[in-house]
């Protein structure tokens, strides 16, 4: 039997062939990761031996590199193992010679399924990969507005800084219309207070009106703000709104994709109250095959929310933090559901406010709602039945 290991990069990845004693059988090579280079590999696979259950493939999971090269090798009747990193990362540890080289990194892949002492990462089929992909992407956008609505917060600050008195929420419908229209204080100011408002009259639909105008143009007369570039600090506010009105209008579509897609599964987890199509659109395509963890605590590693406490010998660490070495979607998602399960599900609420009362910071009582919940998201994946408040701990 020969064990093929292979440093997967995204260009060009190195293979390692031991056998069952662990010699090298050939010199590691590279190979382009391409139609010539994966048939370089077979050329070099069939020198060996033309027989293809004579191989063993194991690579790491690498951000998406070695999806194609994996597809490849599968139809092509080998059989290939995907770990996560993380566990090379630990066989390396135990050289006394700390290197870190290609060769060395293809070597120990290929040593890991020698000696058997991996857990293979699951691999998901189309649907899940897809559901997989529009989650992550809808995170990216999400991310984007914030960015983008830093970034307005950080200009208006500059040329008009009282403006985030005026409105409860700076990016709702009347305050955005306002900005993309009337974006530096001295235009304001110098508004017809009649026109002023009949315009915040319209975009508020009657919320606003005379009242409103006079204060807003009362404070922009009386602005701190500098006036020593008002004009591109404007523009730039202006492009950023419609930076943020598209990202907006894109994520409104993924979440039409991502319910459509989720309905392809048969999965109980908006059930669970703070949990809508988004997150458990997340929970179903970051866990995936859910019996690949026999106990909920091993969701919990692999979503990173596992305590992370440092003990040697005699000595054992008092402070116990998030080990957050997961995946940090899944992590995210558990984030999100344990701060709308807060302020809905009075099961959850309960716990955070006990921790709360215990003394806990509001971060640390968090962390002990996403815990719970990852008890009921196992729960209730496991069961495939719907949420109820008696669910295990």
């Amino acid at each position: 039997m020969f064990f093929v290991g292979i440093d997967i990069a995204k260009n060009t990845h190195e293979a390692t062939i031991i056998d069952d004693h662990g010699n090298t059988f050939v010199k590691p090579f590279k190979f382009k990761n391409s139609v010539v280079g994966f048939e370089k590999l077979l050329v070099s696979l069939n020198n060996l031996s033309p027989t293809v259950t004579d191989f063993e493939f194991c690579m790491e999971a690498t951000g998406h590199y070695w999806l194609n090269l994996y597809t490849k090798l599968v139809e092509s009747g080998y059989s290939v193992h995907v770990i996560n990193p993380v566990q090379s990362d630990a066989l390396r540890g135990l050289y006394i010679r700390q290197t870190k080289n290609d060769a060395k990194d293809a070597f120990i892949i290929a040593e890991l399924i020698r000696f058997g002492r991996y857990s293979e990462t699951t691999l998901a089929d189309g649907n899940l990969i897809s559901l997989r992909e529009l989650t992550r992407q809808r995170f990216y956008l999400v991310d984007c507005v914030s960015d983008a609505k830093r970034k307005v917060i950080s200009f208006i600050d500059k040329i008009f800084p009282e403006y985030q008195t005026l409105f409860s929420d700076t990016f709702g419908v009347t305050s955005l219309e306002l900005l993309s229209n009337y974006t530096s204080p001295d235009v304001i100011a110098e508004l017809d207070i009649k026109l002023f408002s009949n315009f915040l009259k319209s975009v508020s639909h009657g919320r606003f009106g005379l009242t409103k105008a006079k204060e807003i143009q009362s404070v922009a007369k009386n602005t701190f703000g500098s006036f020593l570039f008002a004009d591109s600090a404007a523009l730039a506010i202006r492009q950023f709104i419609r930076q943020i009105q598209l990202l907006e209008e894109q994520i409104s579509e993924l979440d039409a994709y991502i319910a459509e897609k989720l309905s392809m599964f048969d999965t109980q987890l908006t059930t669970i109250i703070g949990v809508g199509n988004t997150l458990a659109a997340v929970f179903v395509a970051e866990v995936g095959d859910i019996n690949r963890f026999d106990a909920p605590d091993k969701l919990a590693a692999f979503a990173g929310i596992d305590p992370s406490v440092k003990q040697s010998g005699e000595f054992n660490g008092t402070r116990c933090r998030m080990s957050k070495r997961g995946s940090p979607y899944l992590r995210r998602a558990f984030w999100l559901a344990a701060i709308a399960g807060i302020k809905s599900n009075t099961a959850l609420r309960a716990l955070y406010d006990k921790k709360r009362s215990q003394g806990k910071a509001h971060a640390v009582a968090v962390s002990v709602v996403m815990r719970k919940l990852c008890n009921i998201v196992y729960a209730v994946m496991k069961s495939g039945q719907p949420y109820h408040m008696d669910l295990p701990d």
